[in-house]
């Protein structure tokens, strides 16, 4: 027969009371008190095992004030189950964090003003105009060997056809490095984008974090 899991928890419950008993019982017997910061930070003491602290260690002392005895978390398995998926879910966060914070250190460390930031970007575009402008070249040449080509084929009444398998070469040749270019040019087109969209990411976090530093973005920090 299935159970609700309403009442699961309540069975855990129950053996956690049964539990906390046995223990009580044990502490009355040894006598010592038992302390611990329960969830809201609040220092609790008790001359048995609080209840307030089963998630958490707590200390046992005997009347000299000496630790005897560190009383483990008292758990279910379901429960510590749901506590180890619980700690590794904010261990992730706090990695995330500490990853977040490293970042902008070195984004603060690498650019300390935008001035800084700006020539990164234009140096960043600059040599990805050289690199268009070669192609632009190679291209205007292409274009210049196709009239040349154009001019060999008037004898054939401009029919590819009709020509000689040496110029058809050169006209495949042609064609097929002109779409080679015209694909590059693209493709430098398309890393301008993605150049200047990494740099208008960066920028809008960085005018936050020059902010809550007292950077003006124009500037160098004040030293």
């Amino acid at each position: 027969m299935s159970h609700h899991p309403s009442h699961l928890l309540l069975s855990a419950r129950f053996a956690l009371l049964a539990f906390c008993t046995t223990l009580w019982g044990g502490a009355q017997a040894q006598g010592g008190v038992y302390s611990c910061i329960d969830s809201k930070g609040r220092r609790l003491t008790s001359d048995r095992p609080i209840v307030e602290c089963l998630d958490r260690e707590q200390e046992k002392r005997g009347n000299s004030g000496v630790v005897r005895q560190m009383v483990p978390p008292s758990y279910t398995a379901d429960e510590r189950a749901k506590l180890e998926a619980q700690r590794r879910v904010e261990e992730e966060q706090r990695a995330r964090v500490q990853e977040e914070r490293r970042r902008e250190r070195a984004l603060m460390i690498r650019y300390p003003n935008q001035g800084v930031h700006d020539k990164e970007r234009a140096d960043a575009l600059s040599q990805i105009d050289e690199v268009i402008g070669a192609v632009n070249k190679r291209e205007q040449a292409l274009i210049g060997q196709r009239k040349e080509i154009d001019t060999e084929l008037e004898f054939y009444q401009g029919d590819v056809s009709k020509a000689p398998n040496w110029l058809k070469r050169k006209v495949e040749d042609n064609e097929k490095q002109m779409v080679v270019q015209k694909r590059f040019l693209d493709e430098q087109a398309q890393e301008k984008q993605r150049i200047n969209a990494r740099f208008d990411e960066e920028l809008a976090k960085l005018r936050q974090l020059w902010a809550a530093a007292g950077v003006r973005p124009g500037n160098p920090p004040a030293r």
